[in-house]
């Protein structure tokens, strides 16, 4: 009896206290849309960068945040440098070299280019028809990401 207590407690605790982030890929986002209608955040990152691996560290950790980003957007954590062919929105999109092991993949300049650069990290917002809505290139604390989501939630 006591194990089974210690179980329902454990997996009670795991469940709702330790909640993961859900990040999805391009291709799954768009079959999802099909299924249920929500907007897009899109964490527009690379390895080197410090205020990516900040926000990471920090924003993307907070239980409050992984919850409304799990129940009510798409998540999709994009390495600006991947270099596997993307296929989104009926488009393909590829990594474009730009010297020895440097480049950038085409969709994150796609989605992240703002004043004719892109400078890390992005959070670009996509509504549920995969319109640009929203662009931000800045580290946001938990606290205002947390303010970004209820407006988006509007």
């Amino acid at each position: 009896m006591k194990k089974l207590i210690l179980l329902i407690i454990f997996f009670g605790f795991t469940s709702t206290g330790f909640c993961q982030l859900k990040s999805r890929s391009f291709e799954e986002v768009d079959s999802l849309q099909h299924l249920q209608k929500r907007k897009i955040i899109v964490f527009i990152h690379t390895n080197w960068c410090q205020f990516c691996q900040r926000m990471k560290q920090t924003t993307f950790k907070n239980q409050e945040i992984i919850q409304k980003l799990n129940s009510d957007f798409y998540f999709i954590d994009f390495n600006a440098e991947e270099k596997r062919d993307i296929t989104f929105n009926k488009q393909t999109f590829k990594y474009q070299p730009s010297g020895n092991n440097v480049g950038v993949h085409e969709l994150a300049l796609q989605l992240g280019t703002m004043n004719n650069q892109i400078v890390y990290p992005v959070l670009c917002v996509l509504n549920e028809k995969k319109e640009i809505i929203l662009q931000y290139n800045s580290y946001l604390s938990p606290k205002d990401f947390k303010l970004l989501l209820e407006k988006l939630k509007e």
